[in-house]
């Protein structure tokens, strides 16, 4: 079996302002370990996939930077967006790549931003979703067994057993309430990932079949030309949620998308109180809290359950709840203010 990895990393990280900016995104700060997490990333999958197999998705901004981040990675191989278009066309296109070079290849799909704390667990789902993919000529999501009932996660109910590590996927369920969430988890369903794995040619035929966003630009043989064209929509919706030929594995590895401050909680190292710190900071009678703070000093007294950066002479403070919101303060703020992130 012939493995190639699509690393999707774009964005800009808008929930780490003030330290992720359009210029330096999350993807490429240290903010799980000491190396960025599009390093860990890469490091994770170079043990199944050299980086001569490897793809980059970005936009043109980053490509510098990701250049040097991993020099084991072809520049040929680093593919730059002309605009944000959705998931199902950058992965159509990074099929269209792969099925050039190499027409028998699995495709395996990942984001730069996560923490994965079972490396080797992590590689073994993999694994286990490519023998599938290549069994049954299916498209295989990798569903992670939940640990709590997340609202910020979308779900996935399995349905009928396909083998013996594999369900084919009854339906994908959008971000719950809490309740709904508790409820999703009692009934069986994982959480969606968004690991995605394929035969590069099976998936170009479903985009064939199912997404008109995306296939309309099959007569594109330019990057230019193709995500022009193109009508942006995620692969869950454009492709995943239309196709009967979805199957999901089970897999848990901790894995945890860091989409916001709060989740540096679950995945940085935590003190006795359960603060998770960066930086010159010092907790007295303080738990649950996270800070990360660069060239400055942070003190914490009698406080719990905080967010707190500061970085070039900018504090920003909220509360775990309301992390998960700071692209509506970033909207609020005069730009004076956005401008020193």
């Amino acid at each position: 079996m012939s493995l190639w990895t699509v690393i999707l990393a774009g964005g800009v990280g808008s929930r780490f302002w003030p330290i992720s900016t359009p210029a330096l995104p999350k993807q490429l700060l240290p903010l799980v370990t000491g190396e960025p997490m599009l390093r860990d990333a890469v490091n994770r999958l170079l043990p199944l996939v050299p980086g001569e197999r490897m793809l980059i998705l970005t936009n043109a901004t980053l490509e510098p930077a990701i250049a040097a981040l991993l020099p084991e990675v072809p520049a040929a191989n680093i593919i730059c967006e002309p605009r944000p278009a959705g998931t199902a066309a950058a992965l159509a296109w990074a099929a269209r790549i792969i099925e050039s070079r190499d027409p028998s290849a699995i495709m395996l799909s990942v984001h730069a931003d996560w923490a994965i704390g079972d490396a080797d667990g992590f590689r073994n789902a993999l694994l286990r979703a490519a023998n599938v993919a290549e069994a049954n000529d299916a498209l295989v999501t990798v569903g992670v067994t939940p640990t709590r009932p997340d609202p910020g996660f979308g779900y996935i109910e399995p349905g009928e057993r396909m083998g013996q590590v594999a369900f084919r996927v009854s339906r994908f369920l959008e971000k719950p309430d809490r309740v709904r969430a508790r409820e999703l988890i009692a009934a069986g369903c994982l959480w969606n990932s968004g690991i995605f794995v394929w035969r590069a040619s099976r998936f170009l035929k479903e985009v064939a079949a199912h997404c008109p966003e995306v296939a309309r630009a099959n007569d594109e043989t330019t990057l230019e030309g193709f995500f022009g064209t193109v009508q942006s929509i995620s692969v869950d919706v454009g492709v995943l949620e239309r196709s009967d030929r979805v199957f999901v594995v089970p897999g848990a590895f901790g894995w945890d998308d860091v989409g916001t401050w709060a989740a540096l909680r679950r995945v940085r190292p935590g003190d006795a109180a359960g603060n998770a710190l960066h930086g010159d900071v010092t907790p007295m009678m303080a738990s649950g809290n996270v800070v990360h703070a660069d060239g400055t000093s942070v003190v914490l007294y009698g406080v719990s359950d905080l967010v707190v950066v500061a970085v070039n002479g900018l504090t920003v403070v909220t509360t775990i709840e309301h992390a998960s919101d700071l692209k509506t303060l970033i909207d609020a703020l005069p730009t004076r203010l956005k401008d020193r992130g």
